[in-house]
């Protein structure tokens, strides 16, 4: 698979495309907040003549759904998230005016991913990982083959993600990632929410949180 990161909205959120030899992808959290950047998305999936066939969201905060009515428009998609992202993703308006941000109403999950879901699409698939506490409905899409996983706002380089949020809960989060993400292999590159990538091997060896 290959993995492609574009940084959208003044939160600066990481915005993934993911896509096989079939040409087929999945967009995994969408944060375009403005036609400027709306026009970014669409020109690189045009650019390598992608056909999106998934709209997938690691969790429900506003800066990651953003764009969701956009790509739910433009490709014909329905939303897929954890339905424990709900609540979340009904808050942007009142999350984003904690921040003095302005932010529409999202559409509604239109497709429930469960726990231990495999996410298809083209040839490929991805492992789906609950891991909450940053957010009720986090999850991780993993993938064993391609060594990689993209997790939101579970985990960053050097850091994880906060938890005085609405329904965060810092020991939850902890606990998750020690028993479900720390576990898998060395090699596994961890794409997160914002910022740069890292791998497993250096959040075990060096992330102050999980020491």
């Amino acid at each position: 698979m290959n993995v492609a990161c574009l940084t959208f909205n003044p939160v600066q959120v990481n915005t993934y495309v993911v896509w096989d030899e079939t040409l087929e992808c999945v967009i995994v959290d969408p944060g375009c907040s403005n036609p400027h950047e709306e026009a970014q998305l669409k020109a690189f999936i045009e650019s390598k003549n992608l056909t999106p066939v998934r709209l997938l969201n690691t969790h429900g905060h506003f800066d990651h759904i953003w764009g969701n009515q956009f790509v739910a428009d433009t490709w014909n998609l329905k939303v897929e998230a954890h339905t424990l992202s709900q609540e979340i993703m009904e808050r942007g308006p009142s999350q984003g005016a904690m921040f003095g941000i302005e932010v529409p109403k999202a559409p509604s999950i239109g497709q429930e991913i469960v726990a231990g879901e495999k996410i298809t699409f083209g040839d490929s698939s991805l492992d789906t990982i609950h891991v909450p506490g940053h957010e009720p409905g986090s999850i991780v899409f993993y993938s064993e083959a391609d060594h990689f996983m993209i997790c939101g706002d579970v985990i960053f380089n050097g850091s994880i993600g906060r938890t005085d949020l609405y329904k965060g809960d810092h020991q939850l989060l902890i606990d998750g990632i020690k028993e479900k993400l720390i576990c898998l292999p060395d090699e596994t590159v961890i794409y997160s929410g914002h910022g740069i990538s890292t791998t497993v091997a250096s959040e075990k060896m060096r992330n102050p949180y999980l020491q």
